[in-house]
């Protein structure tokens, strides 16, 4: 691996308190690879041989019962996925496939759980980061159960151009199939929520959203920390 993308790695919240011994001894057995559009890279019920980093590109964690599917999150760069059940050494409970061209490092859960084993501060940063997945998911299922349709959206919208520096004119992440997904609607619930929200100065042309109002839209959304914060895409996904 390269050194910066090391330094990268060895930046996150997860690594960052590690000894630099055993951060490199983790590292040793990492790979960094590159993989095109569209190629699945876990499958929910194999077992988590590694934990995965997002180093460039974007992956959907998504899951699937009977003839259904559903987009649970999406780790953008810099970010892990799916640290519980590699510390587990548990099935994955979700799949992940690149949406874009990305870049991944993956790590042998063995060496993970080695380096949990034997290094504090890598332990107490393991479990700060599960609890800020658990948080995460929490978040999600409150906004899915206690905000409409166009709530959601609006919420996601507020969320997205803080992300890009308070900007009102941006480019959507991701398609709006997994945008959809996401946030528990259809298809048509979404193109519903957008021409709603059309008249409260939102206007979406293809992947580019533009927001006209953007008070009028808070105050569509209601955002709060309780319900809200990065809860769509976090440094770690669970």
């Amino acid at each position: 691996m390269r050194d910066a993308d090391l330094e990268e790695i060895r930046a996150l919240s997860l690594f960052r308190d590690m000894d630099l011994d055993h951060f490199a001894e983790l590292m040793r057995g990492a790979y960094h690879q590159s993989f095109p559009a569209q190629v699945t890279l876990i499958e929910e019920g194999r077992a988590a041989d590694f934990l995965h980093i997002v180093t460039e590109g974007a992956v959907e964690l998504f899951a699937g019962w009977k003839d259904r599917e559903t987009t649970l999150a999406v780790a953008r760069p810099v970010s892990t996925f799916i640290l519980a059940a590699c510390i587990n050494d548990a099935p994955y409970l979700m799949s992940a496939r690149t949406l874009v061209p990305s870049r991944i490092v993956m790590i042998p859960g063995s060496d993970l759980r080695m380096a949990f084993a034997r290094d504090a501060a890598f332990a107490q940063a393991i479990v700060r980061e599960l609890a800020g997945c658990y948080r995460s998911v929490v978040r999600h299922v409150k906004n899915i159960k206690l905000r409409t349709s166009k709530e959601r959206l609006a919420a996601f919208f507020v969320s997205e151009a803080e992300k890009a520096g308070q900007k009102l004119t941006y480019d959507l992440p991701f398609e709006k199939r997994v945008l959809a997904s996401y946030l528990g609607m259809t298809p048509e619930n979404l193109s519903r929520a957008l021409r709603q929200l059309k008249d409260d100065g939102v206007v979406v042309d293809g992947t580019r959203v533009t927001i006209n109002d953007m008070k009028r839209l808070q105050e569509i959304a209601l955002t709060g920390p309780l319900i809200d914060g990065s809860s769509f895409s976090a440094n770690s996904a669970p």
